[in-house]
């Protein structure tokens, strides 16, 4: 699923960014439903350009928007009632991943190349926990050619 918006409990916001809410369409269904469910997003938004060269994520020019925020405009997932019914939820970018957690939204991978104050921590309205398991992501998520690699989120555990 895609999402514009997320924060420190898990909650996203996809529906309702800026002036013209988009609707939610099968998205409430789709992911009420799911016993996993996996955003897909940017890490930020509005002019973000990266590369990847030599198996690392460059950052040619940071997104002016920040998209891990505070407060989120609009809840379209819920990250309470997921983790009251066990729901797994996982939240990938191109330099990080996050998974829901009893804790709250746990920074659990970060791409090779990243600096994970200045490109990650700095760049969020809240602080996430790291856990002390904290990995290096696959880039063949992100590698042209190359099996898409989201499969591990998906069906693992």
């Amino acid at each position: 699923m895609g999402a514009g918006e997320v924060d420190a409990q898990g909650n996203v916001n996809a529906t309702g960014l800026g002036p013209k809410p988009t609707g939610a369409g099968g998205f409430i269904n789709i992911t009420a439903n799911a016993k996993h469910v996996v955003f897909c997003s940017s890490f930020t938004a509005k002019g973000l350009d990266c590369s990847f060269e030599g198996g690392r994520l460059h950052i040619n020019q940071e997104g002016s928007l920040i998209k891990f925020v505070n407060r989120i405009k609009q809840v379209s997932y819920n990250g309470k009632l997921a983790r009251e019914k066990g729901q797994k939820m996982h939240y990938v970018t191109e330099r990080a991943v996050f998974e829901l957690q009893a804790e709250g939204l746990t920074l659990t991978e970060i791409a090779p190349g990243i600096d994970i104050q200045t490109q990650v921590l700095d760049l969020m309205e809240f602080t996430p926990r790291i856990s002390p398991d904290l990995k290096e992501m696959d880039m063949a998520i992100s590698m042209d050619g190359a099996p898409f690699g989201l499969r591990k989120y998906i069906f693992s555990n």
